[in-house]
């Protein structure tokens, strides 16, 4: 397989029509301080992955939720001994060996690994995500009530006899929220080399795997909270391999006008456009990937590649 060495900006855009992309522990949308709804990386990385096990089932994701036969989840190192069947048993050359065995895993050569089981082990991955941001004018939250076929549990057996279990749901209106994301596959080099021989870096596969699933994977997962929730577009702007530029955080770059046209969004690419100019010589392409049922693009960039999701 060919290494991929070519750094990459981006961010990628989940919409969320009366769904919740992104709960907290009590059920809400997450919001920042100000009001603003947002969502985790890890929400987002999570749709990546499940994705990827789900249509690449060759492919191993290492950091995922797997039960044992009581139905019970796996420990770490369980995770590992599922994949790997036991640890190396020569305590000089047992990192090396679990490095190797880990970087065969495409979700930690993509984002990483902190792994803390019979040796420790820290992989920094080349793809990094931030917090989406709610980048719609409104962030209009609300919650009904939910009622379960079974009776409502109590210490007195008599308490509310004959009543079902009433609960509680919330949801957002509406919401589009943008990941920034940063691709430098220059992070795995430290640990492939300690690795050695036979150790599995970053490739054009993995890279077209990951694009794949980061316009996509919102969509392909399915839930009672995340029906309503989709991918709504991906941007993605690679650098030359020896380009040494730094783009600032797309958040900041693409806006979303407040007024739709024909019940489309408009992300307006004014400001990316501006950051562009100059560097042109340093970029391998631009690309972007939207829904154009629900979405039109303003000012891109004149190199942009414009695509279907």
């Amino acid at each position: 397989m060919t290494e991929f060495k070519n750094r990459v900006f981006g961010c990628a855009v989940v919409k969320a029509v009366n769904a919740n992309y992104n709960a907290d522990f009590s059920g809400q949308p997450r919001t920042l301080p100000s009001g603003t709804v947002y969502a985790t990386d890890k929400a987002f990385k999570y749709t990546v992955k499940n994705y990827i096990k789900d249509v690449y089932d060759k492919e191993k994701v290492f950091y995922f939720k797997s039960l044992n036969d009581k139905l019970n989840p796996l420990s770490l190192d369980e995770t590992y001994k599922k994949y790997f069947k036991a640890y190396p048993t020569e305590n000089d050359k047992i990192k090396q060996e679990v490095a190797k065995n880990l970087l065969s895993c495409i979700d930690i050569r993509l984002f990483g690994a902190t792994f803390a089981g019979e040796t420790n082990i820290s992989v920094h991955g080349p793809v990094q995500v931030n917090h989406g941001v709610n980048v719609w004018k409104e962030n209009n939250i609300y919650s009904e009530q939910i009622t379960s076929p079974f009776a409502n549990k109590a210490n007195d057996p008599d308490a509310e006899k004959g009543m079902t279990t009433i609960g509680r749901q919330a949801k957002l209106e509406e919401g589009h929220y943008l990941h920034h994301f940063s691709i430098n596959p220059q992070n795995l080099c430290d640990i492939t080399k300690m690795a050695g021989d036979g150790c599995q870096s970053l490739s054009d596969e993995d890279i077209n795997k990951l694009k794949e699933a980061m316009r996509r994977g919102a969509t392909w997962y399915d839930s009672a909270s995340k029906a309503g929730c989709e991918n709504e577009m991906l941007v993605w702007v690679q650098l030359k391999d020896d380009s040494k530029i730094v783009l600032p955080n797309f958040t900041n770059l693409i806006d979303l006008k407040d007024e739709k046209e024909e019940g489309k969004c408009i992300y307006d690419f004014s400001k990316l456009k501006e950051v562009l100019k100059g560097v042109e010589g340093e970029i391998a392409s631009v690309e972007v990937f939207f829904n154009k049922q629900t979405c039109k693009l303003l000012n891109p960039p004149e190199v942009t590649k414009q695509n279907d999701l």
